[in-house]
């Protein structure tokens, strides 16, 4: 018995090599079939698994959000503050709800700016046809009228529009951080006439034209069509399968844009706006607050109109400022004149107004008091109007003693004349 099972060991060996040589095939097959697999999977297609759609409310009250007094949205039936993740796991979705309600928001601080301020909004280009993408800025009354003083804002890029400082800040924090009214207010009510460009509104989004799709190679083989189908069906069967479980069911629009006229971009707006608003006021002094990409854009109005920038414009305020006047190869003249008449309120962990380390040969750079580059501007409300007063009390003085100088030489020339 032993003998025999001596013999046929060295057959039940050669067996289990050879089931084993198939077994591995085997998972050789099943690991290559599953590469292939795991490279035909697109993730993020299969992160828009079971999206709901992006249908989104119209109006805050849809939102069930609303600002209460202290300027805070808030839920209507919880109080609770804005929750950004309202559904787990469907990061798109959310964002493409955060969206929707920052749309709203701009509407929102649009009739703020035309209520609350009793601004009035001008359309750009100036000549602009009626089937031509168009943009705007807001005025007060007294913008283009007001001879003392003019303060025109100019807010940083991205999503804001007129009236905003950071869209975030209006949503998590308040309309006071987040938005231009409070400057609006308190200019007024020390006798600017205002001015808020709109430096982001550079083109119309439209629906791009559906192209007629190409021909596939198969359309344009010589194949018999019976052969042709039949390896169709078979090559389309297994991607049907694996894509209708992980397919998108909601595809986003494609859309292309048309630019406004002349104010295609954030510089080229600023610098419209001047040609045709700032230069035109009748304001004796001009200030000027930019936050962000806004104060790049003034720098790039310097280069373009330095002569009357200087004749005009009283005070540069910046806040956390992102020009650079290595890069926008500003002149020699351009740095002095901004080291004496422009300071840049930057983020830092020092206290509020404290003087910082110059970086470049422009402006003097002070805290903001916070280390948030969004919040550099409300952060510097106070210290702003008060840099300003200064400006304003400054150029009063002078003026004064040009005209007493006047004054009196006209007095000496009339006694001159009396003595003769």
């Amino acid at each position: 018995m032993l003998s025999h099972f001596c013999a046929a060991t060295p057959a039940l060996f050669i067996l289990w090599i050879i089931m084993a040589q198939v077994a591995g095939q085997e998972d050789r097959e099943k690991t290559t079939a599953l590469k292939d697999l795991l490279s035909r999977i697109d993730l993020d297609e299969l992160m828009k698994k079971d999206e709901p759609p992006f249908t989104f409310p119209k109006t805050l009250e849809e939102f069930e959000y609303a600002f209460n007094e202290y300027g805070q949205l808030r839920h209507i039936k919880t109080g609770e503050p804005f929750v950004f993740n309202a559904r787990e796991d469907l990061h798109r979705w959310n964002q493409k709800r955060y969206e929707a309600l920052g749309e709203i928001i701009t509407q929102y601080v649009y009739e703020l700016l035309e209520k609350k301020c009793n601004m009035t909004k001008e359309i750009l280009p100036v000549d602009a046809t009626e089937d031509e993408p168009t943009g705007f800025i807001y005025l007060s009354p007294d913008a283009l009228s007001n001879p003392s003083k003019l303060l025109v804002l100019i807010q940083g890029s991205g999503v804001v529009r007129a009236g905003q400082w950071a869209r975030r800040l209006i949503i998590n924090q308040d309309l006071n951080s987040g938005t231009q009214i409070p400057f609006i207010e308190r200019a007024m009510q020390e006798g600017y006439g205002v001015m808020v460009l709109n430096p982001n509104e550079n083109y119309l989004e439209v629906e791009k034209p559906t192209k007629s799709p190409l021909p596939s190679p198969t359309e344009t083989s010589d194949e018999p069509a019976e052969k042709r189908e039949r390896k169709d069906d078979k090559e389309g069967k297994k991607k049907k399968e694996f894509y209708e479980k992980y397919r998108n069911p909601q595809r986003e629009t494609e859309t292309e844009r048309i630019l406004i006229r002349e104010n295609g971009s954030s510089e080229e707006h600023v610098l419209y706006v001047w040609d045709h608003f700032v230069s035109k006021a009748a304001a004796k002094n001009v200030f000027i607050m930019a936050h962000s990409y806004g104060g790049l854009s003034f720098v790039e109005l310097m280069n373009q109109r330095e002569l009357e920038v200087k004749n005009k414009v009283c005070a540069v305020a910046l806040t956390d400022s992102a020009h650079n006047i290595w890069l926008q190869e500003t002149t020699k003249s351009t740095q002095d004149w901004m080291q004496e008449h422009c300071r840049n309120w930057v983020s830092s962990p020092e206290p509020l107004d404290i003087p910082l380390e110059p970086m470049m040969p422009d402006c003097p750079r002070v805290s903001a008091g916070t280390e948030r580059h969004e919040l550099t501007s409300w952060m510097s409300f106070d210290s702003i109007f008060g840099f300003f007063s200064e400006f304003h009390a400054k150029e009063g003085e002078e003026a004064e003693e040009t005209s007493n100088s006047v004054t009196t030489r006209s007095g000496s020339h009339k006694n001159k004349h009396q003595d003769l």
